[in-house]
């Protein structure tokens, strides 16, 4: 057994200890997690000091990733017993991280495949999550214990942020995704999605391979791969499939137009990198708004906010249309070697921020058009006016990424910021545009 896994092991076992929370009185609890602070100071060297370490330990001779990550569970303690997060959020939320990590150290002594590594990991979190979650629920005698659906789904959402997080991260950053994940899972918590039975598991089943099918066409890296699943499980979970619908005809289309002429491209310097896979930063700079406004459907379906639930449909809808836009344009538009500055309208060489071709904003016009027709077919709401009003957005939204990438791209924002502040007027402009119309009124 190598020695991350024994690490792992001992991590895991740690861990367990969380349970000390519903199991005994709190107060005892934290003199437990006391005991593991000092411990965890006062060991400097030895075999117990090699079995805890991570490399950048050494330097100091301090366990300062066990010391971080003992801190970061007792702030989720602290939020279990003094405000309104579940105890078993926090329960599961520790478990998840300890024993997801030990299943990809054991899978890792088989194979090094990345996908491979990464599903052991969901595999092991997302089930040491469920168990956790039942457990506290039966040792706190919750007679009111969510459905066997919400516990499913809390720890699969916990599972894939985590996986998200180690693979952009570092693996002494446990401490930093135990308390994403604990959040992230309070906030879903609170907002008591409705689950019928077996509807997680379509879900996850639809979600990971269409996750999967995009990693495997080259379409998305393994980060890009791991938020979209992440992205579309909440999606379907608390919007619906006709939500679902609505974002993966942007990842699925606009992956698409990502290969359009690749080589072409590439000869012009305008080609994406890593063979055109998208990896997280580019998904969430043009998803993360859509799926803010998934958040605020379910919160304010479920009475958490005062305004109606279709006015953050059309916030989604209008940001997705505007994701789809800028990319078929910049996709499509990049091939043609006659593209002029939307300031000056000056030819620009081709892959200029803010440079734009007519054959790209057709394109755009023709996404904004397509995202609205599926709104259009999925939704009542989404009337004739409606879905003209999300090709408007998706428009606005399309014209205001070229305008910030002419004018503040490179100097003061980068292209993810250009994409989620150009998502986000999108949104915004088609929330307007309803309010004004009163399409729902």
């Amino acid at each position: 057994m190598t020695a991350p896994v024994r690490r792992a092991g001992v991590f895991a076992v740690l861990c367990t200890l969380s349970l000390s929370v519903p199991l005994i009185n709190p107060r005892v609890a934290a003199v437990v997690a006391g005991v593991v602070l000092l411990g965890a100071y006062v060991i400097t060297d030895g075999p117990l000091f090699d079995l805890l370490a991570y490399p950048g330990d050494y330097e100091d001779s301090r366990l300062y990733g066990l010391i971080t990550f003992a801190l970061a569970a007792v702030a989720l303690g602290l939020m279990a017993t003094a405000t309104s997060m579940p105890v078993a959020v926090f329960v599961g939320t520790i478990l998840l991280v300890g024993y997801g990590n030990l299943g990809e150290q054991l899978v890792r002594l088989q194979t090094d495949t990345a996908v491979v590594r990464v599903g052991s990991f969901c595999l092991a979190a997302s089930t040491a999550a469920v168990a956790g979650q039942v457990l506290t629920h039966s040792l706190i005698g919750d007679a009111v214990a969510p459905a066997l659906p919400l516990v499913v789904f809390l720890a699969a959402s916990g599972a894939f942020l985590a996986a998200l997080l180690r693979d952009i991260l570092l693996p002494s950053d446990d401490p930093i995704i135990a308390l994403s994940v604990g959040l992230l899972l309070w906030l879903l918590a609170e907002l008591e999605p409705n689950i019928a039975v077996g509807e997680v598991a379509i879900a996850l089943a639809i979600t990971v391979a269409f996750g999967y099918a995009s990693y495997a066409l080259d379409t998305a890296s393994i980060a890009g791969m791991l938020t979209g699943i992440l992205l579309g499980l909440l999606t379907i979970v608390l919007g619906g499939y006709g939500w679902f619908a609505v974002l993966i005809s942007f990842f699925a289309i606009g992956g698409l137009s990502t290969k359009f002429r690749y080589e072409r491209k590439t000869e012009l310097g305008v080609a994406e990198d890593n063979n055109g896979a998208r990896g997280s930063g580019n998904v969430l700079g043009n998803a993360a708004i859509g799926v803010v406004a998934v958040l605020g459907y379910a919160a304010s379906d479920a009475g958490l906010l005062p305004r109606e639930p279709e006015l953050f449909l059309f916030a989604f809808a209008g940001s997705i249309a505007t994701a789809m836009s800028d990319t078929l344009s910049s996709e499509i538009g990049s091939v043609f070697e006659r593209p002029r500055l939307i300031t000056t309208l000056e030819p620009v060489d081709p892959g200029t921020d803010g440079g734009v071709t007519w054959q790209g904003e057709l394109a755009g016009v023709v996404g904004a058009a397509v995202v609205a027709a599926i709104a259009y077919g999925f939704f009542p709401e989404v009337e004739l006016l409606g879905a003209a009003i999300i090709v408007a957005a998706g428009i606005a939204g399309m014209t205001v990424d070229s305008l910030l990438g002419a004018t503040l791209e490179g100097s003061v924002l980068g292209n993810q910021g250009v994409n989620f502040l150009a998502t986000l007027s999108g949104a915004l402009v088609s929330a307007l545009l309803v309010l004004s119309f009163a399409v729902f009124g």
